[in-house]
C-alpha cells in the first residue's frame, strides 16, 4: 500500500511505526469484521490514517481530554491517541463505540501500540457528559445530530473537529435551523471536496 510521506503533521519515527502497525492490524481484523469498507483498503493509509492524522493539526496540545464518538475502526480517535502519545502525553483520550467487536479491535490496537486510550463500550446517548476539550466524530451522523452530542459532551469553551464530505455546506445550513454555533472550515489534505469543520459556541435555538 502506498504510504505518502507528508501527513501534514511532523511525527517521530516511533509514531510512524505505530501507525504502520495499526494498518497491519486493520488489514488483519477487517477480513473478519467490517471495520471499514473493503473497497477502501487499497488506499487505507491515505483514506483513513492520513485523513485522521490531519485533524490533530487543528487542535491545541495543552488539552486535558479528547473524546471521539462512534469510533468504529478507530478513525480518528485511536490515530489521535497515537499522535498525542508523542505530542501531548498528558492528554486523556476517550473512544466511544457501542459495537462490542469493534471495541475488541480498539482495545487490541491500544495494547499493541502501547497507548492508554479509554474505550467505552456504550451508546453515546447512555453516557454521562464527558467534559471534552476537543470532540471528534467521523462518518457518524449529520451535523445537526452531531451538534446534539457535542452540546452534551463538550465542556464550556470546548471545540468540535468534524470531518465532512462534499455536502458540508448544506449540513451547515440544515443545522442552523436548530442550533447556533460558530464555525470555520479547513480544507482536507486527502479530498479537495472535503473539509474539517471547527465548531464552537454551540447552543440550541
Amino acid at each position: 500500500m502506498k504510504m505518502p510521506g507528508d501527513m501534514g503533521l511532523d511525527v517521530s519515527r516511533e509514531t510512524l511505526e505505530r501507525l504502520k502497525t495499526y494498518l497491519d492490524l486493520l488489514v488483519k481484523w477487517n477480513a473478519k469484521i467490517n471495520l471499514v469498507s473493503p473497497d477502501t483498503m487499497a488506499t487505507a493509509w491515505s483514506r483513513h490514517i492520513v485523513d485522521s492524522v490531519q485533524i490533530v493539526r487543528f487542535s491545541p496540545f495543552d488539552m486535558e481530554h479528547w473524546v471521539d464518538l462512534g469510533s468504529g475502526g478507530g478513525f480518528p480517535g485511536m490515530i489521535v491517541a497515537a499522535i498525542l502519545a508523542e505530542k501531548s502525553p498528558t492528554t486523556n483520550v476517550t473512544l466511544v463505540e457501542s459495537d462490542q467487536r469493534k471495541c475488541a479491535f480498539l482495545r487490541t490496537v491500544n495494547r499493541e501500540l502501547g497507548l492508554s486510550a479509554r474505550v467505552l463500550s456504550k451508546r453515546i446517548e447512555a453516557i454521562d457528559p464527558l467534559g471534552a476539550d476537543i470532540l471528534s466524530a467521523r462518518a457518524l451522523a449529520s451535523l445537526d445530530r452531531l451538534l446534539g452530542y457535542c452540546s452534551l459532551h463538550l465542556r464550556q469553551g470546548g471545540t468540535a473537529l468534524l470531518p465532512k464530505g462534499r455536502g458540508w455546506k448544506n449540513e451547515i445550513d440544515d443545522a442552523g435551523s436548530q442550533w447556533k454555533f460558530s464555525w470555520q472550515s479547513h480544507k482536507s489534505v486527502t479530498d479537495p471536496e472535503a473539509v474539517v469543520l471547527e465548531i464552537k459556541d454551540i447552543a440550541h435555538v
